[in-house]
């Protein structure tokens, strides 16, 4: 025993590392305690007392803190950690599992929701596994066909999509570890239903969802694909890329924005100018990518969209060839049907062709 009046030092130990103080801290713990007084001119204001308390569980159940928690905490895990797969139904058998994913585009919210894909002889189950949740789950009677759209992200890497088209009209998206095999064994497991699981090859439930089917429903869509659209500055905001839909119809071209949820670029046939395909530096990560130019007029004269994503070429052929029908009006520039600008005069103004009906027309290419 030390005598009394003995003064303790600290001693330091250069020996000693991190891992040894956070053992030291988790086995014994450590005590925090401060008392702090916040004042003015003199005068106290704000007091604020703490008192932290910091080890291992065993230490803290040891002194009798934290007990209900730990309590709670288990009794959730134990539940919940007894289902890791999806509940079977009687007479149901697991046939193929994979890693996939689920586009969940409901309101506001749109992302991909993780998972295994769970394939049996009666039901197609996307199953999350923490926390444990049936993201998905389809009777293989209700599908009528599938289509696979490879889609190249703004990043540049590409991956195939299948979409199943179901009897009730809805589609869905699904991102699959291996799509062929998957597929395989679907159409095995319906043939053997009797139903066939027959492949989209023009991809009607595959170009549309949600709120986008219903402003383009009736109309014959000749071209469509994911297409990254550069939207002009906005506010404090500047020049940006959102993800979105191009669609190309007998009667306009629409862009539809993911994000907003909203279309965001509509122009009538008759007022396309045309399109060029040229490489353009997007900056950041993405460097140097082809971009699509597309010239349109409207109510303030000559305007030009750009957007990137696939099959920029087709898309340029594609609107170039429903622009070569087109003419310019020689008095305001705008942009009309060649047998209309002859017929009846320019739509945005009072000019009429003063040539015989049969003669070609004086309006130039815009």
């Amino acid at each position: 025993m030390l005598p009394p009046g003995t003064v303790y030092l600290p001693t330091k130990f250069k020996q000693a590392t991190l891992v040894d103080l956070l053992d030291r801290a988790l086995d014994k713990g450590v005590v925090i305690s401060a008392d702090l007084i916040v004042s003015l001119a003199g005068i106290p204001l704000v007091g604020v007392n703490l008192r932290a308390a910091v080890a291992g569980m065993e230490t803290m159940l040891r002194y009798g803190l934290m007990r209900d928690w730990d309590e709670r905490i288990r009794d959730w895990e134990s539940k919940h950690a007894e289902q890791r797969e999806p509940a079977l139904l009687a007479n149901e058998t697991t046939i193929l599992r994979m890693y996939g994913a689920l586009w969940a585009a409901r309101g506001i919210y749109r992302a991909w929701r993780p998972g295994h894909i769970y394939l049996t002889n009666r039901r197609l189950i996307l199953f999350r596994e923490q926390p444990a949740e049936t993201l998905l789950e389809i009777p293989l009677h209700s599908i009528k066909g599938y289509a696979i759209r490879r889609e190249t992200h703004f990043t540049g890497r590409e991956r195939d999509l299948v979409y199943l088209g179901l009897r009730s009209g809805r589609s869905i998206c699904l991102c699959a570890e291996r799509h062929e095999e998957l597929l395989s064994a679907m159409a095995m497991e319906m043939s053997s239903m009797g139903i066939p699981l027959v492949e989209e090859t023009s991809s009607p439930f595959a170009a549309l969802d949600g709120e986008a089917a219903a402003l383009m429903a009736g109309e014959a869509i000749k071209a469509e694909s994911k297409m990254w659209r550069q939207v002009p500055q906005l506010g404090i905001l500047g020049d940006t890329w959102r993800p979105g839909r191009l669609y190309l119809t007998g009667s306009r071209l629409v862009w539809w924005c993911d994000t907003d949820r909203q279309v965001q670029l509509e122009v009538p046939v008759g007022r396309l100018g045309g399109a060029d395909v040229e490489t353009m530096d997007l900056g950041g990560l993405i460097g140097e990518r082809p971009v699509l130019s597309l010239r349109y007029r409207n109510s303030h004269g000559l305007e030009t969209a750009l957007l990137t994503g696939d099959g920029l070429w087709e898309w340029k052929q594609a609107i170039e060839t429903l622009a070569e029908g087109t003419e310019a009006c020689p008095r305001c520039g705008g942009l009309a049907p060649k047998e209309r600008l002859l017929e009846q005069g320019c739509p945005n103004c009072d000019w009429t062709s003063p040539l015989p009906k049969g003669q070609p027309a004086v309006a130039g290419r815009a």
